[in-house]
Order: C-alpha cells, then sequence, then structure tokens
C-alpha cells in the first residue's frame, strides 16, 4: 500500500482520533492526582524520542502511543490547579473542545477569501473586546501569538505614526536619518517590551527609565519632559507584584504632549473587563495600543495573543502586506493578515471567541475575580504560617520571602517543586530573592491553595532541619 493510499485510509477509518481521544480522556482523568512537575524517571524517558530521521513511513498507531507513553508524563500539569510558576493559564473546557473542531477545519485566516468564518469572528471579537475593554469605537484588534509579538506590533504602529507626524515615511525612508524618538518606561516593564524595543531599533540603551513605588508601578511625577516624539510604555499587571501603572494621570500629559502610550498587560489588562477590578485599569481607554493574551488570564489555548490600537491607518501601514497576488483579493470584509506580521496563520480567534461567547460580561468578571480570591487566600494563609508577604495583592500575584536568606530562599523553592505538589519559581524583588505565586488557571480551588500552603510549611521545616 502507497503512502497516499495509507494515510486516505487512516482519515476514514478515524481509528487514529479515537486512540488520541481515549489517551486525552486519560491524561485529563489522571493530571489533578499527579505531580505537577514531571518526575526524574518521566524526565530521563524523555531519550526515547532522541534518533536519527527514520528512512522510512512510520506507523501512525505506535506514533501515538509513543507520545503517550513518554510524553504525557513529561508535561507539567498545569491543568491540574496547581501549577504557579508562570502566568501560563489554564484552558477552559469549550475552548479546547472548539481547538479540536477548528483544528479539523485547518483554516489560514490571511484573507476574507481562504476563511470566511475565521474572518468574521476575529471582526465578532473584536467589538466584543472594545465593548469589554471600554476602549474606541475606532480600535481595531490584530490576533496573534502572544504578547511579545502584540507590543511588537503596538510600537511598530506608535513608530510609524509618530515619525509621520513629523513628515517621514518609516516605510520607505527606513532608520537612516529618521528623527529621534524617545522611549520612556518604568524600571519594572516586563521584558517582552525591551525585546520589542529592541527588534524594533530603537535600542534599550536608550530607553529612558523612569523610577517606580514600593509595587513597581512608574511614578508619574518622575516622568521627563514630553513631547510628540515619545513612545510611553506601561504596564498592567507587574509580572512580580500584579500592581498597575496610574494610567489615567500619564494619559492625559501624553495626550497633551502628542506622545504615544502603550500598555502592556498581558495577563492584568483582563482586569479592566470586570466589575469588581476594573478600578485597577482606570484611564486605560486613553492610551493608543494595549497587549493582552487571551491563553494567560482567559484561560484560551495557547497561541492567543491581541494587540489593540485605536489608530488603525497607522497599525495596517506599519504592518503593510503588498502583492499583486493579494491586492486584488481585498475587499469589504476584514483581512485579518493587515492587522498582524504574519500572513499565513491558523485560526487563533475561533476559540477566543468561544470563550467571550460561553462566558459573557459576567463569567469574565467571577473568572478574573476567582484568581484574585485565590491569591488572597494563598496571601493570608502563608501570613498565617509565618511568611513575609512582599507585595500588596490587588491581582493575582503573590511575592513570598521565605526566609531571611537569598541561600535559604532558594533551598525552599526547590523543596517545594521537588516535592511534586505545587509549582512555583523564583524572582529578584527589591535586591531579594523570593518565590513567585500566579494565580492563573479556572481549576486551582480552595483546597488546592491550601494544599499548597502545606508544601510550603513542610519545604521550610525540612530546609530548616538540614
Amino acid at each position: 500500500m502507497t503512502l497516499h493510499n495509507s494515510m486516505h485510509r487512516e482519515q476514514q477509518s478515524k481509528a487514529l482520533l479515537e486512540q488520541a481521544k481515549g489517551y486525552a480522556y486519560e491524561y485529563a482523568d489522571s493530571v489533578a492526582q499527579r505531580n505537577v512537575f514531571p518526575s526524574k524517571q518521566a524526565v530521563a524517558d524523555l531519550e526515547q524520542f532522541v534518533e536519527d530521521l527514520p528512512t522510512t513511513s512510520g506507523d501512525a498507531t505506535a506514533i501515538l502511543q509513543q507520545l503517550h507513553q513518554y510524553g504525557s508524563p513529561a508535561t507539567t500539569a498545569q491543568t491540574g490547579g496547581r501549577y504557579f510558576g508562570f502566568v501560563n493559564g489554564g484552558i477552559l473546557p469549550v475552548t479546547l473542545a472548539t481547538k479540536w473542531l477548528s483544528d479539523f477545519w485547518d483554516q489560514n485566516t490571511a484573507l476574507y477569501v481562504m476563511s470566511p468564518i475565521a474572518s468574521k469572528l476575529e471582526e465578532v471579537c473584536e467589538g466584543w473586546l472594545r465593548q469589554l475593554f471600554g476602549l474606541p469605537d475606532n480600535t481595531v484588534a490584530g490576533f496573534v501569538s502572544g504578547t511579545s509579538s502584540a507590543i511588537l506590533c503596538g510600537l511598530a504602529a506608535a513608530r510609524y505614526r509618530l515619525l509621520q507626524n513629523q513628515g517621514w515615511d518609516f516605510n520607505q525612508q527606513g532608520h537612516n536619518g529618521a528623527p529621534a524618538l524617545r522611549i520612556i518606561a518604568g524600571r519594572h516593564i516586563h521584558g517582552a517590551v525591551t525585546k520589542a524595543v529592541a527588534l524594533l531599533g530603537f535600542g534599550t540603551d536608550n530607553i529612558e527609565w523612569v523610577e517606580g513605588d514600593d509595587q513597581g508601578r512608574i511614578l508619574p511625577e518622575q516622568l521627563p519632559q514630553l513631547d510628540g516624539s515619545c513612545i510611553i510604555l506601561l504596564q498592567a499587571g507587574n509580572v512580580n507584584s500584579g500592581s498597575f501603572d496610574p494610567f489615567e494621570e500619564i494619559c492625559d500629559g501624553a495626550k497633551r504632549a502628542g506622545a504615544w502610550v502603550h500598555i502592556d498587560g498581558a495577563f492584568g489588562l483582563w482586569a479592566g473587563g470586570t466589575r469588581r477590578l476594573k478600578h485597577l485599569t482606570k484611564g486605560m481607554e486613553k492610551a493608543h495600543s494595549w497587549s493582552v493574551d487571551g491563553h494567560k488570564t482567559l484561560n484560551t489555548p495557547y497561541d492567543s495573543g491581541i494587540l489593540l490600537c485605536h489608530d488603525k491607518e497607522a497599525l495596517v501601514s506599519a504592518l503593510q502586506a503588498n502583492g499583486a497576488y493579494l491586492t486584488s483579493c481585498y475587499g469589504e470584509n476584514r483581512d485579518g493578515m493587515l492587522y498582524t506580521p504574519e500572513m499565513s496563520r491558523r485560526a487563533r480567534a475561533v476559540e477566543l471567541w468561544a470563550a467571550l461567547k460561553y462566558l459573557g460580561a459576567e463569567g469574565v468578571d467571577q473568572l478574573v475575580y476567582g484568581m484574585h480570591e485565590r491569591a488572597l487566600q494563598f496571601g493570608d494563609e502563608l501570613r498565617a504560617a509565618g511568611f513575609a508577604i512582599l507585595n500588596d495583592v490587588v491581582f493575582n500575584q503573590v511575592i513570598v520571602s521565605p526566609a531571611d536568606t537569598d541561600t535559604e530562599t532558594d533551598r525552599i523553592m526547590a523543596a517545594i517543586q521537588d516535592s511534586g505538589e505545587c509549582w512555583v519559581g523564583g524572582s529578584v524583588w527589591q535586591g531579594k530573592k523570593v518565590i513567585r505565586i500566579s494565580v492563573c488557571s479556572w481549576v486551582t480551588s480552595p483546597k488546592d491553595v491550601s494544599r499548597s500552603v502545606q508544601a510550603f510549611i513542610r519545604a521550610r521545616e525540612t530546609v530548616t532541619e538540614q
């Protein structure tokens, strides 16, 4: 039988899909009971994948079996409720099911003529996000892989607009001889922002740094004199403390000066879509662009970043895409490639639509506020157990100081990770090593938090006894 015939047979029989479904169900049923981080044996077993490229075609059933036998145990249990190491998010059941269906569709979302359904759902999501966040009516959305890409798009649009205001067409004239632009950012800005600054050629050495307060919020009174050459980088949700910059005051000053404001809200921007935490994002609608992840706080599958920008012309011009075979396809319907760096990309907005459709405004509020409640519980129970909490728990982040020295902190964190009970990561806060807790999954329950706190206590006892 030829390879072509084999694949047709596999497609028609559905046996591979049933096999994969069985493995997926088995994983889902066991993930809450297993170690949060893979065991040493599971990691060692990954050597089973190391081989030369096969010469002949393989057996599809055996391939799936190998993935499940050796791959599933070597995953981190992010869907189990006790993973707090990074702001990774969980996955809503409806979005997981939607992803399965849309994978069968296998849509390319560059142009409307490639996928009318993807184009329409992007358009709907764009409107819903404007409504949820209270953004200007002319705000457009680009659906990209993650916040890192979204920041890049936002800063590219800012560069295009500010230089255009000075009579310089960046697309045609480039960097050489261009008027200088100023990048202004708080000391605690996320690394993805400085990465975008470097990739766009601004140079990180040229950033005008602004000091922050004890929670990492930028201090407005420390801002330099602003003008029409400035791009101001703010954040909704400090990656350590979860704090939010004072948007309203800074945006008002930027508007008077003709400067551009971008808000990096990878996980924190969703607070702006809630009734009980909306105060954290007061004034954010006065910015020019925003970056946010669906796969963090909203718990869509991965590969769901969003760039929002209220200057459509600047965004589309900065991300221009030309070609004789393309322009003839542009029409009155939404062509997604105009708002992203990519041309070919999967229909990631389908899962975002499913999440927003399922949750609705009230559900978003419950989901996001629930994470905040679990973070507050973490802080309260750890504090009661004698751990120092170094931040105001305003959102979903908790900074824990478990010991007096950095060495002890490292040992306690390692003991927690080795326990398999939960997984937390380390960071440095105000010059001191700390443990950082990120609550970002709908699955995390009050029992998960209490169980994880006990892991902290046992780890400290173990280190103290040594």
